[in-house]
């Protein structure tokens, strides 16, 4: 009998491996292509439609170029649409042990100086804002305009610097579960379940060590770096926010989406499409 149970045992956790894998994305998956960052790491990227001005998609934290598959497919007839997975993301090579904001930002640089775009507004996702303005300041005489996703003047606490190791420790012990119960509370109470599992799950299943130095860093960066970057940053600059009570008053322009959680494009994509589409003609 306990044999029997054992061989059970195994079958259920190769069944939930399994499950968890085939939640990896959100869009369809390619085989490229590739560009090279300037840590010889692969980036891969899609690139789709045409014209003058190319928005530049930048998804979040565990996340992957698939998660923009409703804007893609929005705004490609009438802009050139681009979407990165950042290194250890998406069909990114994990070839790098510190995944910093930085290091990102290169990442995005690469795929645009490969694809030689010469007028980019950039559109970050959660982690992605903080890239993304990193980006602008890398590539300032390419960039028209920056666009943040939720990624500032949210409802969540950045914890000041001498905090991080302790909010990243609950991860350290148990990636999976701490990144699922994070995703699964980032949605609105009206979510489809569906969508909060899928969504979750997908960040769960990501490689641990990106997940905990990304995190680590994107951390850092805010409680450092982020004044210094938005006083630095010269380009108009946009954010695109769920509603959350107490919001600050800041000086940025903030278009509020209602009635969604932290996957704004995920959650409501015609109103994020919309959104976006008012601050793209803005910039242009």
């Amino acid at each position: 009998m306990n044999r029997v149970k054992k061989q059970l045992q195994e079958i259920i956790i190769i069944l939930a491996i399994v499950s968890l894998a085939g939640c990896a994305g959100l869009g369809s998956k390619s085989s490229g292509p590739f560009v090279q960052s300037a840590d010889n790491v692969d980036i891969h990227y899609s690139d789709h439609g045409q014209g003058e001005t190319a928005l530049v998609f930048v998804h979040g934290w565990m996340c992957d170029s698939g998660y923009w598959q409703d804007q893609i497919a929005y705004f490609k007839s009438k802009y050139r649409v681009v979407a990165v997975d950042l290194a250890g993301h998406g069909q990114s090579s994990l070839a790098r042990e510190d995944y910093s904001i930085e290091k990102f930002a290169g990442d995005v640089a690469a795929v645009v100086n490969h694809l030689q775009l010469d007028k980019v507004i950039l559109v970050g996702h959660s982690l992605g804002g903080p890239v993304v303005m990193e980006t602008a300041t890398v590539l300032s005489a390419k960039t028209i305009g920056v666009v943040a996703v939720d990624s500032f003047a949210t409802g969540y606490q950045w914890p000041d610097k001498n905090k991080i190791p302790e909010v990243v420790a609950p991860f350290r012990k148990n990636f999976a579960n701490e990144t699922y119960k994070m995703a699964s509370n980032m949605f609105s109470a009206t979510t489809d379940q569906s969508l909060v599992d899928k969504i979750a799950s997908d960040m769960a299943s990501g490689p641990e060590e990106v997940g905990i130095s990304a995190f680590t860093r994107v951390l850092e960066w805010v409680a450092s770096d982020y004044q210094s970057a938005r006083e630095n940053l010269s380009k108009p600059f946009v954010q695109i926010n769920a509603f959350h009570k107490n919001m600050p008053i800041i000086r940025d322009k903030i278009v509020i989406v209602p009635d969604v959680g932290h996957f704004i494009p995920q959650e409501a994509p015609k109103e994020f499409n919309a959104a976006l589409e008012q601050a793209v003609f803005l910039m242009q």
